[in-house]
């Protein structure tokens, strides 16, 4: 009965789910399997349905198939058996659909009405918008127009990045959106707060007594945040002509991933004091006060041609889509200011690009040094201490602290103490996307962001992109499978810092403890 009753508090309240671009990339790669991986673990009862919505004609066996072939290719979990297979697929559905038809939407409406009855489902419809954002308006209205949201459940909209193209267009997107969804309904997915350790980041902090008295500007000298892609921008040249690095990556994921280092402990644990937390750390960044601030202070650049062994790796500006005069960003690089009491003084440095060498999502917490005049400090070049938190690929933790050298009498050298949870999981790591649509069909929207968040977002990255619009000639070039333009180097050194090795590619002396699996 136990075991039963456990298996019950898992899974989402029965729900209609939409996934509107059914036909697309971000559908077939990340998720249709993410429904598969819920419904193999229990968190998906059978009184769900899936309805895929799309322009494109399609019958049902032929989207199921393509349902099918998309777990085969992407999901965590392979389909066991037929048997398996048809018991899953006899919930998903699919309609063709002009999404400005207001009449395809009351056909929708019909088809929704049969599978609610056939599965038993009360009402609920999560409608997963995975279109571009100047289509959000215009679909929720059709919904609202179509009857769509007229069933007695709970209805919420999920919505992907980019969430405007600056401040003035987001608040225009979101008066449209709350013209028909109140913002408890409207759930802003950015999936790298549903990566493991990005949420495992405010356990680290507030669970352990030796980081949370330390997690202030009297212990920590900075923190560098990475994000890099070893890939240019592949097919993307058009949409990433009009975006950049900046828009595409530092509004959302980068901001996001600070908020999480520096937010305050919430009073409650409960969605809105978190999130609560991670607006004050967004409005006490301090803005850029001027263009020449911004250049002292943000470094931006785009790849050119280079090499990664012996394959040729074009420029950007030779990439397929893409204006071959260009000055749009592929990396930058900038430094943040905290100015609260807990932070005030510490650098963060943030930087994200493509192709650059490794591929990887990771934070250094560097602790400061001990005093100059401390008997070993006198004798020894003591490394700093690091706390580095793995986000992507591998997942996990490592301290990095000074050790005696073994068999030695006085040597002082490097020792990391490394957590390897990719290593004790393994390829089997819950998917990003599994989190987040689950917590959305169960109305958790910690790891969602607000209003105010974008807004506050926006404000800061608005004053960046308005210096570079004065000086759009004004950009570094670095070569593909580099790290980065030596302004980059320089931002830190000006400091007295570096940016710290990434992935694994420590220094030769540093001795490894790791766990086992």
């Amino acid at each position: 009965m136990a075991d039963n009753q456990n298996l019950e508090s898992l899974h989402t309240p029965g729900a209609v789910f939409f996934i509107f671009g059914a036909t697309g990339d971000l559908a077939r790669r990340k998720l249709f399997p993410a429904i598969f991986s819920l419904y193999r673990e229990g968190k998906l009862a059978e009184d769900f349905a899936v309805i895929g919505v799309a322009r494109r004609p399609r019958s049902q066996e032929e989207f199921r198939d393509d349902v099918h072939r998309s777990i085969e290719e992407f999901c965590r979990y392979k389909v066991k058996d037929d048997s398996e297979w048809n018991t899953f697929a006899e919930h998903f559905s699919y309609k063709s659909l002009d999404i400005n038809n207001l009449e395809g939407y009351r056909e929708l409406q019909q088809l929704t009405e049969q599978v609610e009855e056939r599965f038993g489902i009360p009402g609920n419809r999560l409608f997963y918008l995975a279109l571009a954002p100047e289509l959000f308006g215009s679909v929720s209205f059709n919904l609202e127009k179509g009857g769509m949201l007229s069933s007695s459940g709970w209805h919420r909209l999920v919505i992907e990045k980019p969430f405007g193209y600056d401040l003035t267009s987001a608040h225009k997107l979101n008066e449209e959106l709350n013209q028909v969804f109140k913002e408890e309904e409207i759930y802003r997915i950015d999936h790298y707060l549903g990566k493991e350790m990005v949420q495992n980041i405010e356990v680290i902090r507030f669970a352990n007594a030796f980081f949370e008295p330390l997690w202030n500007n009297m212990h920590i000298s900075n923190v560098q945040i990475t994000l890099s892609e070893t890939v240019g921008v592949e097919e993307r040249g058009g949409y990433y002509d009009h975006s950049g690095a900046l828009r595409d990556m530092g509004q959302n994921h980068m901001l996001q991933m600070l908020t999480m280092i520096a937010m305050e402990p919430p009073s409650r644990l409960i969605p809105e004091d978190i999130r609560d937390e991670k607006v004050k750390v967004l409005r006490s960044l301090r803005p850029y006060a001027s263009h020449e601030e911004v250049k002292a202070s943000v470094v931006r650049g785009q790849y050119s041609e280079g090499k990664q062994g012996d394959k040729v790796l074009p420029g950007y500006r030779q990439e397929d889509k893409v204006n071959p005069e260009s000055n749009t960003e592929t990396y930058f690089a900038a430094k943040v200011l905290v100015d609260n009491f807990r932070w005030a003084g510490v650098p963060f440095y943030i930087r994200t690009g493509k192709r650059l060498p490794v591929k990887t999502t990771e934070v250094v917490v560097e602790f400061k040094p001990m005093p100059t005049n401390v008997y070993l400090r006198q004798k020894h070049d003591l490394a700093p201490n690091l706390l580095v938190i793995r986000v992507n690929p591998m997942e996990g933790i490592y301290i990095k602290i000074n050790a005696k050298k073994p068999g030695s009498d006085s040597q002082i050298e490097p020792l990391a103490m490394e957590f390897c949870q990719s290593c004790q999981i393994g390829i089997n790591s819950p998917e990003a996307y599994e989190r987040l649509i689950y917590d959305a069909a169960q109305g958790d929207s910690t790891y969602f962001t607000r209003w105010d968040e974008v807004a506050a977002a926006w404000a800061f990255v608005d004053k960046i992109a308005a210096a570079w619009a004065e000086a759009p000639n004004d950009i570094d070039l670095y070569e593909a499978g580099s790290w980065g333009p030596d302004a980059a180097h320089e931002l830190l050194a000006k400091d007295g810092f570096h940016w710290w090795p990434v992935n694994g590619q420590d220094e030769d002396n540093v001795i490894w403890i790791k766990n086992s699996r």
